[in-house]
């Protein structure tokens, strides 16, 4: 209710009670998600509710009470990852003596950071595995979709510095760029780290493939270092 003074208005002080409960309530539910993240690392991505509730010491009514639903509760584990990758990146690429230095620095940021816990990387990027809880992808697709944007503002700058280009060209290369190392650290993941191909070794050939381009650092190189492959052929070619 607005309070009139003097034929003044003056919004009414905020309820100190109020305020406190919107304090512990956010404290609350940081922490459910710092819990679900450990029982997620420690379980697999298909975790179900109850498992979670479990490793938190609390209920599943609890984590209900906070988040509606598992999809919600995705929703803020995907932000709380998202912040915190996203934090890291722009500290690696403005810590960086140059341009090509941030590159690698955010290439090595983000694959140390899914391979620091897959099972929550894959939580937060794919569909439950398992469980009855319904699912929205549309919700998780909206905060990584967040993600992706500012992370492509971030690796276009010095791309655009070192190149010369305008922004826009800058953030077409960055948006390629970010679905590149995306899919190649996926794939890593998924390959059971690549049968032995070392992080070092996948963020040197990244940064490189991403600066010069895979085409060209191909071509450049001695042909019996080159592998392989088959000429492309058109159906009336073969």
């Amino acid at each position: 209710m607005t309070v009139t003074t003097n034929g003044r208005s003056a919004q009414p002080k905020p309820d100190g009670r109020s305020t406190r409960w919107d304090d512990h309530r956010a404290q609350r539910r940081a922490s459910l998600v710092r819990e679900a993240r450990r029982a997620i690392h420690d379980l697999g991505p298909g975790a179900s509710m109850d498992d979670i509730a479990a490793v938190a010491s609390t209920s599943k009514s609890i984590f209900y009470r906070y988040f509606e639903d598992k999809a919600g509760l995705r929703l803020a584990v995907a932000e709380s990852v998202v912040r915190g990758m996203h934090r890291r990146l722009a500290e690696a690429s403005h810590e960086a003596p140059s341009p090509h230095a941030a590159l690698r620095a955010m290439v090595r940021t983000y694959l140390q950071t899914i391979e620091s816990s897959p099972n929550v990387y894959w939580f937060v990027t794919r569909t439950a595995i398992g469980g009855n809880e319904p699912d929205d992808d549309s919700a998780r697709s909206q905060a990584l979709g967040a993600y992706l944007d500012s992370v492509i503002t971030l690796v276009a700058e010095p791309f655009a510095e070192a190149a010369g280009v305008p922004q826009a060209t800058a953030a077409a290369w960055a948006a390629g760029a970010v679905g590149f190392v995306r899919g190649t650290g996926e794939w890593w993941l998924g390959h059971t780290r690549a049968d032995g191909l070392t992080r070092d070794e996948l963020i040197d050939q990244v940064t490189t493939w991403l600066w010069n381009g895979p085409v060209g650092v191909l071509h450049q190189e001695p042909a019996g270092n080159r592998p392989s492959v088959a000429p492309l052929t058109t159906p009336q070619e073969s």
